[in-house]
């Protein structure tokens, strides 16, 4: 969008974490104020109206009606969490919120490196956009024990790490899918 810039490129405007969407790991996509950006974008819009804030948090007059079932579908990033990453930051500050969205990264890299079977790159996402790290690291170290024979294949390596992070969002209430909105006839 003209004229819009932002400074941070790993956690959008509105609330999505894009350092661990399926679109900026491929390089599809600059994020909001990076290039380019969506340019239909509606809630950059607003924020050049509104003194281009970071994040929509700022703004006195969030939640607006921008934000009316926003975590009710999805894109290829999941929506779910939006509304609560956003109150997460701004309890416990953007910094320390960076630092746990780069330790979620570094899980993300490491579950496409060794646990991808060429089919897991978009759940992994969504794995680690709202699974708790804590949660996150107590499955990779048990993914680590389970999976080291050397003559498992990458198949049911994904096999077996797909059961563990289904088995933790089930008892987390949880969905691990994308909620995609129902396409019109």
């Amino acid at each position: 969008m003209k004229n819009f810039k932002r400074n941070d490129h790993i956690f959008s405007l509105c609330g999505l974490n894009c350092i661990l969407c399926p679109m900026k790991l491929g390089n599809y996509c600059p994020g909001c104020g990076g290039g380019d950006g969506n340019q239909g974008c509606a809630i950059a819009r607003c924020s050049l109206k509104n003194q281009n804030i970071e994040y929509c948090f700022q703004c006195g007059n969030y939640p607006c009606e921008k934000y009316n079932d926003i975590d009710k579908y999805d894109s290829f990033i999941t929506h779910h969490h939006q509304l609560l990453d956003m109150e997460k930051i701004q309890k416990i500050g953007i910094e320390q919120y960076h630092s746990e969205l780069f330790e979620k990264f570094e899980i993300l890299n490491y579950l496409l490196e060794n646990y991808n079977d060429g089919r897991k790159k978009n759940f992994f996402c969504i794995t680690t956009n709202l699974l708790d790290i804590n949660d996150l690291k107590e499955v990779v170290e048990e993914l680590k024990t389970k999976t080291q024979a050397k003559d498992m294949t990458l198949k049911e390596k994904s096999a077996i790490a797909t059961m563990l992070f289904q088995s933790v969002a089930v008892k987390r209430n949880i969905i691990l899918k994308l909620n995609k909105k129902p396409s019109r006839m």
